[in-house]
């Protein structure tokens, strides 16, 4: 009997420890070995190609109590694209798309948190090969906090978003009839304290 109240004791105290980390202003570190971002963009009108980006860092300002105080800023690093084909991923890397040699990085900063019917959206803005545009990202999250391996407090969110690659001059010289002018992507993220 003593053992099933340690039990619930030590639940609820988690549980709670974990609401605690979001009833005030927080901030977290993205921890890039559990985040990636996805995309995929239709070929041809026939066939969707799917690929990933990692190595993304970053931080998150959460305050719970008013999302418009919270913040997200983030990077991308653009060499570590990956569609599962070698001659297509070395395309992607040149000048003709992400430009690698020259902007290494993608990068993410918010100008507004806001939640509407329970839903969560950002608003930031995207450097993408050197130009930058304004994106919203809808956001499932954040997961209520707990306790990681490693003793530290982590959480995760999860967004997606579209691009137009015309608004970023990204693949220019590929026409809409070969790849979608569409570029959807979801990342997902887990940061810790």
């Amino acid at each position: 009997m003593n053992r099933r109240i340690f039990s619930a004791t030590l639940a609820a105290a988690l549980l709670l420890t974990g609401v605690r980390a979001f009833a005030q202003p927080s901030t977290w570190t993205i921890d890039p070995a559990h985040s990636q971002s996805d995309f995929q963009v239709r070929h041809m009108g026939i066939s969707n190609v799917r690929g990933s980006i990692s190595g993304i860092k970053g931080t998150i300002v959460w305050d719970d109590a008013d999302v418009s105080k919270s913040s997200v800023e983030a990077t991308l690093d653009a060499n570590t694209v990956n569609t599962t084909v070698d001659a297509r991923d070395k395309h992607l890397k040149s000048a003709d798309f992400f430009n690698v040699a020259q902007y290494p990085t993608i990068t993410f900063k918010s100008t507004a948190v806001t939640r509407a019917n329970g839903k969560l959206q950002v608003i930031g803005n995207l450097t993408l090969a050197g130009v930058t545009k304004q994106v919203t990202l809808d956001v499932d999250g954040p997961v209520p906090p707990q306790k990681g391996m490693g003793g530290k407090m982590v959480t995760g969110f999860s967004a997606t978003g579209v691009i137009s690659r015309s608004q970023f001059n990204f693949g220019s010289k590929f026409p809409s009839a070969m790849l979608s002018d569409e570029v959807k992507f979801t990342l997902d993220v887990e940061a810790n304290q």
